[in-house]
């Protein structure tokens, strides 16, 4: 008689492969990324927490919003980067997309993105984000994923971006300037790419201000779905040729905004192009080039 908890081990892990999807497990296989024996990398990254996590991401990526990605070559291969473009949609469904669409290309790289504090003190949330690569936004944590020549995205309008409303769609917002002297300081190449689709996928009518001020979280988007969900509606990633600049971090403001204005040009001059290639707004078909 089989000993008490074999089977529903035996379930379990029989579950979990029948929701791992094949090319997620491919490419996770050939990640430029040593793991040890627990299949954890030294910033905690779990192989089979990424495995559940994109394959739950795989669907929606393939055929809810059907992403299409132009000029994947641009992405290093294997060195370390920055990945800089516009924010939008409020639910972040953008930034899931452009993981998953750096995850499946070729070759495949691990996106690293910096988390907002809210998520480092709430219950599990922490350690759930770690576990598929994105730390707590400190300087620090980026200074370590460069040195060990990995990619971290960053999204320079913060939540100026995130939560405009759909009469703003496409209008970069301030940039920051945090990324630039991070890149200057650590010698990364700076990937600009356009997020096209989240606008029409989440069309913000307006946010509430008021579950910020009672639980301390961002301001909660509200679209006309009524849900935080988006819209099926096709989405396009387009990545720029790497962008370099002189300097070691310790210019003048003056320095680094010109420099922060050149890469905000290239992420305008990419949305320009990407609009002008899909058909029409909320289009649910995929664009191809």
């Amino acid at each position: 008689m089989p000993r008490s908890g074999r089977p529903g081990r035996l379930a379990g892990h029989l579950s979990g492969r029948l929701f791992d999807d094949p090319e997620v497990a491919a490419q996770i296989e050939r990640l430029p990324i040593e793991f040890n024996g627990y299949g954890v990398d030294p910033f905690g990254v779990s192989r089979r927490s990424l495995l559940r996590f994109y394959s739950t991401l795989a669907p929606i990526y393939r055929r809810y919003l059907k992403v299409s990605v132009f000029g994947g070559e641009h992405v290093p291969a294997r060195s370390r980067g920055l990945i800089i473009g516009n924010h939008s949609g409020g639910i972040g469904m953008d930034a899931l997309m452009l993981f998953h669409a750096l995850l499946v290309n070729e070759p495949p790289r691990l996106a690293h993105a910096m988390a907002e504090y809210f998520f480092s003190t709430t219950p599990f949330a922490g350690m759930m984000l770690n576990r598929v690569g994105h730390l707590t936004g400190l300087p620090q944590h980026a200074k370590l994923l460069l040195e060990a020549e990995r990619l971290v995205v960053a999204f320079p309008e913060g939540t100026r971006g995130a939560l405009k409303p759909y009469s703003k769609a496409y209008q970069l917002q301030r940039f920051g300037t945090g990324f630039m002297r991070l890149a200057l300081r650590h010698r990364a190449p700076i990937v600009p790419f356009a997020f096209i689709g989240a606008e029409e996928a989440f069309p913000i009518l307006t946010h509430l201000e008021l579950t910020s001020k009672l639980l301390g979280t961002p301001p909660l988007p509200i679209a006309p779905q009524l849900a935080l969900w988006p819209l099926p509606v096709s989405c396009q990633i387009h990545f720029g040729e790497p962008m370099v600049f002189p300097g070691d971090g310790r210019e003048t403001e003056a320095v680094i905004d010109s420099y922060v204005e050149e890469v905000r040009e290239a992420i305008a001059g990419l949305i320009d192009r990407g609009l002008s290639m899909r058909p029409r707004p909320f289009t649910t078909s995929r664009v191809e080039e």
